[in-house]
């Protein structure tokens, strides 16, 4: 038994928008046995898009029942139906929204006629509701009122299930079937051949455009997660609207698959990916001449047009470097911002101050103690590659980072040796080197220190 819905909204999404009418059409496979139809009163006013779109002016709704009134009924009809819809996750998200704040909890089998057209009647230009009924000479009365769009899409169902579109119907709602709760756009071919790897994937719009990228441990379970609940909110209605294809990379590691998806993001700058955008280490090692020429270094909040030496996530993560480079080359605590009181620096516990902060020291001799703390520290930042398993049985991926930042990544065949940096380069791919991908590969080799290969 299928119940045929139609529904008209204030907007696009269920949780913040409402009902304002309407229709399900109970079908037995061969006729139309019931019908209901109704406008609903909805809590919020229709905006005027909207009641020129529909037709449906505040004014018709204002003495039609609430959602909650009609409720009751509303679940009787649809309890045990196959829930049939024109973009199936659109009107169920809605009701299922809706009936939940009514007390009552929506589970029934799903038919989207998008995506039964597509099956059925391959390559037509579009499957929209209005393409279809004028491709197959249907009808449309009263388009965009529920009951009209309802009655349409009950004569494209009965164009369906003559042309042989019952063995796709028990397909898509046996028990586990993933297919009715994939986007309407997204071909289900796309889904099934995505490996059980790790990798990036990529969701494009109708376009071509890359909307979102993601990373994963299995690439096809990964996925397959996205479209496991539909979501009531309008940027997740949106994301789904508006995906149409995926494309994805294989990788032979999780980190890899982390890093690569970083590097995607900052490339692509995809419209709903939101985290990575935005993240920076807050912090930086900074150095400049100040007016008598003395070198000054100094831990900073990140800067847009200076070029840090080092980053930070914490402050104190940069005061403790900035005090080992102070006691270990008698640098002034004063030029390095960490005493800010007036007159000569308080020198304490290990720290010697040679009196730069009271120009008792000539510049040339403090610069070149600085400059020697600079040349320290780049040997101290480490230089190592991170060695694991690659796609083949006969090569290895390979992670490199140098002097403490990140410089590629790739495959290097089983045989090749890993104690030459400039060799192991020839294998690797260059990528843009940020924050957050050094800082994945740090807690990467601290879990994992038997993967990490030094360099002398």
């Amino acid at each position: 038994m299928y119940a045929i819905v139609d529904i008209e909204t204030t907007g696009g999404y269920a949780a913040n928008n409402d009902i304002t009418e309407i229709a399900i059409v109970l079908h037995d496979g061969q006729s139309v046995i019931n019908r209901f139809e109704s406008l609903v009163r909805p809590v919020r006013t229709i905006p005027y898009y909207i009641q020129v779109l529909t037709g449906i002016s505040n004014e018709m709704v204002s003495d039609a029942p609430s959602f909650e009134e009609l409720a009751p009924q509303l679940y009787e009809l649809l309890q045990g139906r196959i829930f049939v819809a024109h973009n199936v996750n659109f009107d169920y998200s809605f009701l299922k929204h809706h009936f939940s704040a009514a007390g009552y909890e929506l589970t029934t089998n799903k038919l989207c006629t998008v995506r039964l057209s597509k099956k059925v009647f391959p390559g037509i230009p579009s499957y929209s509701l209005g393409n279809l009924c004028r491709y197959f000479g249907i009808t449309i009365q009263n388009r965009h009122r529920a009951g009209g769009d309802a009655d349409a899409t009950v004569r494209l169902l009965e164009h369906l299930l003559q042309n042989n579109a019952k063995p796709h119907i028990q397909q898509f709602i046996k028990r586990g079937a993933k297919e009715q709760s994939l986007p309407p756009n997204l071909p289900e071919e796309q889904v099934a051949q995505l490996p059980y790897t790790p990798g990036v994937y990529y969701f494009h719009n109708q376009t071509g455009k890359v909307i979102y990228v993601g990373k994963a441990k299995n690439l096809k379970y990964r996925v397959s997660s996205h479209f496991t609940h539909n979501g009531s909110g309008k940027q997740r209605q949106d994301f789904l609207r508006n995906i149409y294809s995926i494309t994805y990379q294989s990788c032979s590691t999780e980190l890899m698959a982390f890093i690569l998806e970083s590097v995607e993001i900052k490339r692509l700058w995809p419209q709903f990916n939101s985290s990575q955008k935005r993240f920076e280490h807050a912090y930086g090692l900074y150095m400049f001449e100040d007016s008598s020429g003395y070198m000054r270094l100094a831990i900073d909040k990140k800067k847009k047009h200076m070029a840090p030496l080092y980053t930070f996530n914490l402050l104190v993560e940069g005061h403790r470097l900035i005090n080992r480079l102070i006691e270990r080359f008698n640098l002034c605590p004063k030029l390095c911002f960490m005493q800010t009181a007036p007159g000569p620096c308080s020198p304490g516990g290990e720290v010697v101050c040679l009196g730069a902060c009271e120009h008792k020291e000539a510049v040339d001799t403090y610069n070149h103690r600085v400059n020697e703390a600079l040349q320290w520290l780049e040997e101290w930042l480490p230089t190592f590659a991170v060695v694991d398993a690659g796609n083949e049985r006969d090569e290895h991926s390979c992670i490199l980072m140098e002097k403490g930042k990140f410089y590629g990544m790739g495959y290097i065949p089983a045989g090749v040796g890993i104690t030459n940096r400039e060799e192991l380069k020839t294998y690797l791919t260059r990528y843009p080197e940020n924050d957050y991908i050094r800082g994945l590969v740090y807690q990467f080799i601290e879990k994992y220190p038997g993967k990490k290969v030094n360099f002398g």
